[in-house]
């Protein structure tokens, strides 16, 4: 069953469990203090906290999400694809495009600030799709 709509990001965070809130207000306290002076905003997508940059439209730079057994933060999948091994080593799952953060463990504060610093400079490098060719574009076939 898909999740209930939420108002705001603050609202969001006002749903969150005892078990999920301290994982996912760290990330949003390492996200916001990553996105500090560089332009990119929080803002609610897909019923959950992302992170974007850019005027008319902002694109998404990264999101969080949080699941029944574990929180993850999201990047476009070109970009996670050479902090797989790092996440990994650190005991980590990095699947497509995430890295998955069991409710057991804590969050590794330095490897998401590394990913959230390098996620900004690769999105104001111009490489702003979250998608790419080939992956599902959202358009009905």
């Amino acid at each position: 069953m898909p999740a209930p709509k939420v108002a705001s990001v603050e609202d969001y965070f006002a749903r969150l469990g005892e078990v999920e809130a301290p994982h996912l207000e760290r990330l949003r306290e390492l996200s916001l203090a990553g996105a500090a002076g560089t332009g990119v905003e929080e803002a609610l997508r897909f019923n959950t906290p992302a992170y974007v940059k850019g005027a008319p439209k902002p694109a998404m730079v990264w999101m969080l999400q949080c699941f029944k057994n574990h929180c993850s933060i999201r990047f476009p999948v070109p970009f996670f694809g050479a902090f797989r091994d790092e996440a990994a080593a650190a005991g980590y799952d990095a699947i497509q495009g995430a890295l998955k953060i069991r409710w057991d463990q804590e969050v590794p504060e330095a490897l998401v600030a590394r990913l959230i610093a390098a996620r900004i400079e690769d999105f104001d490098a111009g490489n702003t799709a979250w998608s790419v060719p080939g992956q599902y574009d959202g358009k009905k076939k």
